[in-house]
């Protein structure tokens, strides 16, 4: 390799570090439009073939979009998530819906044994939003409060690498849920019992609680599919 290649190349793993700093600080948000080539290429101080090049890494590794004639936008926030949204495209809804039962399961159970003063507000402040959209039937917000809940049950568990992977995992589980085409009416289940065995401190009553949401989802999912 020239060492004109390699200096080519290390200047592109740069910026690709540099455009991974701003996904994964939220900077550049989730399903959000990034800035031009152009912008971006005065504001690293690079040409517009590296950044080029950077873009087309990211998009590669799944972290960003390109849409045609539109733009390039933010598609996940690590390369996890975004292999993740490509396993998750090619998947079926039971098998989606088997590795979200064992993460949301296990991670009522650690979280009730694990949680603090601080985890239980959190739970509980998630719960109440993930309520108020039900309230008022707005179906795009209570798949994100419904995560929401979860994610928060989850960073109760203070298990580093299920929090990462229950955050990427519902990254990718959003288009999931859309697309299995569950009515409204029918994606309600209520979360009380896994917020109150969380914040009683009863592992067993959480992972009992958790079990029957997860079974009761399952039966939404089969009905649907039965009557589709």
């Amino acid at each position: 390799m020239s060492l004109r290649t390699a200096q080519r190349a290390s200047l592109v793993d740069q910026v690709i570090d540099q455009l991974k700093e701003q996904i994964v600080s939220g900077a550049w948000p989730l399903h959000g439009k990034i800035p031009t080539e152009t912008v971006l290429a005065e504001q690293l101080g690079v040409g517009r073939n590296t950044v080029r090049e950077a873009v087309r890494a990211l998009t590669h590794a799944g972290l960003l979009e390109c849409r045609q004639g539109d733009g390039t936008y933010v598609r996940a926030t690590s390369e996890l998530s975004g292999a993740m949204l490509r396993r998750l495209r090619a998947a079926e809804h039971l098998e989606i819906f088997e590795v979200r039962r064992a993460l949301e399961v296990e991670a009522a159970r650690l979280a009730a044994s694990r949680r603090t003063e601080e985890d239980i507000k959190a739970i509980k402040a998630a719960l109440e939003e993930r309520e108020r959209a039900w309230a008022a039937r707005d179906s795009a917000a209570f798949v994100e409060t419904d995560l929401a809940f979860h994610m928060a049950v989850a960073a109760a568990t203070h298990n580093r690498v299920l929090i990462d992977i229950y955050n990427d995992f519902s990254a990718a589980l959003r288009a999931n849920i859309t697309a299995a085409g569950v009515p409204l009416e029918k994606t309600y289940i209520p979360h009380d019992g896994i917020y109150e065995a969380i914040a009683a401190g009863d592992a067993s009553a959480a992972e009992r609680a958790g079990l029957e949401c997860m079974e009761r989802i399952l039966a939404s999912l089969t009905e649907s599919a039965e009557l589709s």
